[in-house]
């Protein structure tokens, strides 16, 4: 059987591999955001995907 993760054990893993911010010290969750570009070739749009660090000071930016 699986052993159980808790809340402790997750927030240790993050200490231990994840990249903390420098301004406000929470550690950074990373999510994807799809934007639309308009197409140079056609006139149609196309999506753009890139990965983001998220914590407290720069999420009402990304999430507006």
């Amino acid at each position: 059987m699986a052993k159980k993760q808790d809340f402790a054990s997750k927030a240790a893993k993050m200490a231990k591999h994840g990249k903390a911010c420098p301004v406000c010290g929470e550690f950074f969750s990373y999510m994807k955001t799809v934007n639309m570009v308009p197409s140079d070739k056609t006139s149609g749009y196309r999506f753009s995907e890139q990965h983001v660090a998220v914590c407290k000071c720069n999420e009402k930016q990304i999430f507006g």
